[in-house]
């Protein structure tokens, strides 16, 4: 498994948005400057992401986009498993049922069933507000309340 530019974008659009969340709308042009992403490229990205629901967004010369809801929300594997598609790292592991023909048979089918559930479980255990705050830690500033 690898993970494709457009999923390590779509997680630094996500941070971003979470990370300059003011309770505007936050334009795509600026986002664009900030993570140095072509807004074309963002477009495709926002256009995914809003078709399941991930953003609100709103047109015009006051519109952008914002996070739908509050970054605790947000699981990474399942912002990676929309821009990626299934996280399996095997084919005959990517739909809730093997039709592997071999799948009886199969000497390694444990090994990927394992690095497969790893892999979800923890993308699944890291939130956008874990990494925002992981982001606020490297930057060397934290906000306490």
């Amino acid at each position: 498994m690898k993970i494709s530019t457009r999923g390590r974008y779509a997680l630094r659009f996500m941070i971003d948005l979470a990370q300059h969340d003011n309770g505007e709308y936050i334009a795509l042009k600026d986002i664009s400057k900030r993570q140095d992403i072509s807004v074309k490229y963002l477009e495709q990205i926002t256009s995914l992401l809003s078709k399941f629901g991930i953003l609100v967004s709103v047109r015009g010369p006051q519109g952008g986009y914002k996070l739908a809801k509050s970054p605790a929300e947000y699981k990474i594997g399942d912002i990676l498993r929309i821009t990626e598609g299934n996280l399996a790292p095997v084919a005959c592991l990517e739909s809730d049922v093997n039709t592997c023909e071999k799948k009886d048979i199969c000497k390694t089918l444990f090994l990927w069933e394992g690095l497969s559930k790893v892999v979800n479980e923890y993308l699944d255990s890291i939130t956008l507000e874990n990494l925002v705050e992981r982001n606020q830690e490297d930057d060397g500033y934290m906000y306490m309340i």
